[in-house]
């Protein structure tokens, strides 16, 4: 049996043939197949009804677009397409590739992210917390609404976890909600959200 390396592609061979296809992000040269279910749009859909109407009541001069991809500049050959996104829309002026396409180059834009976990939990849990933060985005959100990710990071037995990343010092930290437990959002104070609210029928 031969062992077949996955093809690499550069950012720009990523945006050329995948650009418009949300089901597909790009980590480190390799194509990712973010394998999105009915269940997993309609909760990543449910999270961005429930920012957007804190974004409106609190007047916030943010948006949330229904598509985005996120460049990260010390990554050569990676474009990351966050669940849910937030911009703050006097930022977007600063980012070079903005009117052409919808692509994020600056973390300074970005004031929260988040991510429906699916099969391919690892890069939700790991690599994308170590990216986020490094592009100092204040809040990343974990929705693990299945329990799929590993026992270091929800815990045994597995259950259904939301997890929400808050900023401090450049790190990090996690705080991870239950069913019935009342979600806190630093970025987002009057939100009054529970797991339970955002689980697919």
């Amino acid at each position: 049996m031969t062992y077949t390396p996955p093809k690499i592609l550069s950012f720009e061979e990523f945006i050329t043939e995948y650009g418009d296809n949300t089901r597909y992000e790009l980590i480190d040269g390799e194509l990712r197949d973010m394998e999105p279910t009915g269940p997993h749009e309609a909760v990543a859909g449910t999270i961005a009804g429930r920012i957007y109407v804190e974004i409106f009541h609190s007047q916030f001069n943010w948006t949330v677009p229904k598509t985005c991809l996120i460049k990260p500049p010390a990554a050569e050959a990676t474009a990351l397409r966050p669940d849910v996104i937030v911009l703050d829309q006097e930022q977007l002026s600063n980012e070079p590739l903005w009117q052409k396409e919808p692509i994020i180059c600056n973390g300074s834009t970005i004031k929260l992210v988040a991510e429906v976990v699916s099969t391919n939990w690892q890069d939700d849990y790991a690599r994308k917390v170590e990216e986020y933060a490094f592009l100092n985005i204040p809040e990343y959100w974990i929705v693990d609404f299945r329990g799929l990710g590993g026992l270091q990071f929800i815990g045994n037995p597995k259950q259904p976890t939301f997890t929400v990343c808050q900023l401090v010092n450049g790190v990090y930290e996690q705080h991870q909600y239950r069913l019935g437990d009342n979600i806190l959002s630093n970025l987002l104070p009057n939100l009054k959200m529970k797991l339970n609210d955002v689980m697919p029928i």
